[in-house]
């Protein structure tokens, strides 16, 4: 995405990691370690780079695990969207949520889900730990005018003309982000939650029923008895063989026509949360309460535990700046919730950004109520479907982000199942398909997936005075900002800043210096 005058920059604060957290996944209590910064505003385009680098947001806090350091590694995992075929449990779940929404049945025994990931704020507990104790003092009003005159002064001295926003038409502009898709979809039974499990083993070859590998052995022994794989008795005369069947496609799944009279009604709404929109204030605290019931019965939280406050800080605020480009999504790119309404009622939602390459998910939180949905498996689908549609008119929009890939926690390994995927290089950045990853990460918890012993970071910083600095209320090239400061320690952490984000972030972003 070209850099444009008229977008606003991504100003960050960022925190040297010197200590070691809780994890939220193994709980160990001093075995996770991350960097990260505090956002207070992020252009799609510099978090689209980052998240390519191994960064991941949790409300406007903004994370990089330390790979070869942390307790249990966490490897950025994307899903190509366009070449997905759902699996055959995957099928089933698509399957079953069909039979409820036509019939109202409900399917009896085990309910197939995917394990559950921990809350948000327990998977950066350590790090909002290290936030506080620091204290972002900046005012992000002051900031916002204080950088706003500092862009307008750059725009002035390079001859370009300054774009003065119409806040009518960012409102409409917001407003147009409101999407529906519904498909037909009245009062459940209650069910139990899911009971999180071991997690499949996706270096060993899939499990098999029984009944396919007797027919496997019929279909052997009779090759034995005719090799030449001629026909046989009355098979002779068989006319010309027909096309395989070809599979169902992901969408002909999901949006299967269902009689007039289906028992329910679902429909899908993507609303932009940040900035909130009209749709999302009027829904926000039903939502809230979904997410309440949903830590309170999923995680065991207390009933004073998931405040609004949190609610908002990590699921809803957001520092992703929205754009709207005529050649972008008729959404616009951002921070959206993915609400799932069930007969006029929020039963889930999925939090996701929006960003110029990929639908990336954050987090989903539904109403235990109904867990034998299995919604975890049914939104991901759901989310993969949302990313091929935005790809029709968005070509470079391909790839589902389904966050972190954890292999060292037996229970995180599921979003190995969304395939074909890949997992990032922890050291040049590459994408290396995950069944070519999975034999090393049985050996050890940290690897480089890259096999070239000669490949390196081709993003890395390679100038760091050319990296901007937000000083004073003014933009200042990170060279002449060193040549007035005294304090060699810093020096030290704007370089681990810099070798972090890249040179091509470290150029655009403006690093806040008080």
């Amino acid at each position: 995405m070209a850099a444009c005058a008229a977008l606003p920059s991504s100003l960050v604060e960022y925190f040297e990691g010197e200590d070691f957290y809780r994890c939220g996944y193994c709980k160990n209590e001093s075995g996770s370690r991350s960097n990260g910064m505090w956002a207070h505003s992020m252009t799609v385009q510099d978090y689209q780079d980052l998240v390519d680098r191994g960064w991941r947001r949790s409300g406007k806090y903004v994370y990089k695990p330390v790979m070869n350091q942390t307790c249990c590694p966490q490897y950025t995992i994307r899903c190509r969207s366009l070449q997905f075929q759902p699996s055959k449990s995957q099928k089933k779940v698509l399957k079953k949520m069909l039979k409820f929404l036509a019939k109202g049945e409900v399917s009896k025994g085990h309910c197939e889900d995917e394990p559950m990931e921990p809350p948000l704020e327990d998977a950066v507990a350590g790090d909002v730990a290290f936030i506080s104790k620091l204290d972002v003092q900046c005012d992000l009003k002051k900031l916002g005018d204080s950088l706003k005159e500092s862009l307008e002064r750059e725009d002035k001295e390079k001859g370009k003309p300054v774009k003065k926003e119409d806040p009518k038409e960012l409102i409409q502009a917001q407003e147009r982000g409101e999407w529906g898709s519904g498909e037909p979809s009245r009062s459940v039974e209650v069910r139990s939650a899911p009971q999180p499990g071991k997690g499949a083993d996706l270096s060993k070859p899939p499990c098999r029923k029984a009944k396919e590998i007797r027919k496997e052995r019929k279909r052997l022994k009779l090759m034995q008895q005719n090799p030449a794989g001629e026909p046989t008795g009355g098979q002779a005369q068989r006319g010309p063989k027909t096309e395989p069947h070809q599979p169902r496609s992901l969408e002909d799944l999901i949006f299967e026509s269902l009689p007039e009279n289906a028992s329910h009604k679902l429909e899908v709404r993507v609303v932009r949360s940040s900035p909130p929109s009209s749709q999302f204030k009027a829904t926000m605290l039903e939502s809230y309460q979904v997410y309440k019931r949903y830590q309170m019965v999923i995680h065991n939280h207390s009933p004073d535990e998931p405040t609004v406050s949190q609610f908002t800080g990590f699921l809803c605020t957001s520092p992703l700046e929205p754009e709207n480009p005529p050649n972008g999504p008729d959404c616009g790119y951002g921070s959206f919730h993915q609400q799932y309404w069930l007969d006029g009622k929020i039963i889930a939602v999925g939090v996701i950004d929006i960003l110029p390459h990929c639908v990336s998910s954050v987090y989903l939180y539904y109403d235990p109520d109904y867990s034998f949905l299995s919604l975890g498996v049914y939104s991901a689908l759901r989310e993969i479907a949302f990313t091929r549609q935005l790809h029709e008119k968005v070509p470079q929009l391909s790839y589902y982000y389904m966050g972190f890939y954890i292999h060292s926690c037996p229970k995180m390994r599921y979003k190995g199942h969304y395939r074909p995927s890949d997992l990032l290089c922890p050291e040049t950045y590459v994408w290396v398909p995950i069944e070519q990853c999975l034999p090393s990460l049985e050996n050890s918890k940290y690897c480089r997936f890259n096999q070239d012993p000669e490949a390196a970071d081709e993003g890395c910083s390679k100038d760091p005075d050319r990296l901007r600095v937000f000083h004073k209320k003014a933009i200042v090239p990170y060279g002449v900002y060193r040549r007035q400061q005294r304090d060699p320690s810093e020096d030290a952490a704007v370089r681990q800043y810099a070798s972090l984000v890249g040179q091509a972030c470290a150029e655009r972003m403006l690093l806040f210096r008080s």
